[in-house]
């Protein structure tokens, strides 16, 4: 119940970001990609699909494949926040950094088809949403 309580209180946050002024909006140096377009378009949804997969407890290989895959791409999302001249400060990178451990360790879950224990490990990308967005999520540019 707190895992479902701290995921609703993330996605409401990600949805009040693209809305509310002083949202991060910082592009790369020669890509248009937006922090607030990654979050919108890959972080959130990836987010979602991932909790709502290992809550419903895989029941096949598609379905393990489907978490694998969001995990994955929420891992390639810590290196693509850094890439580009996106990464501001040493708080963005720590960020990334939780964010790649926390995928990498509920990767190895699936690999095991350990819902449980995968299912455990997204309160690490919870805390590497929280870490990041401390800082930058409602300061005024």
């Amino acid at each position: 119940m707190r895992t479902r309580l701290t995921l609703a209180l993330i996605a409401c946050a990600v949805v009040a970001s693209l809305t509310l002024p002083g949202n991060a909006q910082k592009k790369g140096r020669t890509r248009p990609l937006t922090t607030s377009q990654t979050m919108a378009g890959l972080i959130k949804p990836q987010l979602t699909i991932l909790k709502e997969g290992l809550e419903a407890e895989p029941k096949d290989e598609d379905a393990w494949k489907a978490i694998a895959t969001s995990a994955a791409l929420l891992n390639e999302s810590s290196y693509l926040m850094m890439d580009d001249g996106r990464c501001p400060d040493k708080v963005w990178s720590e960020g990334c950094v939780m964010l790649e451990t926390a995928t990498k360790d509920i990767l190895k879950q699936v690999d095991a088809k350990n819902a449980t224990a995968a299912l455990a490990g997204v309160e690490g990308v919870v805390a590497s949403c929280k870490h990041c967005h401390a800082e930058h999520k409602y300061k005024k540019r």
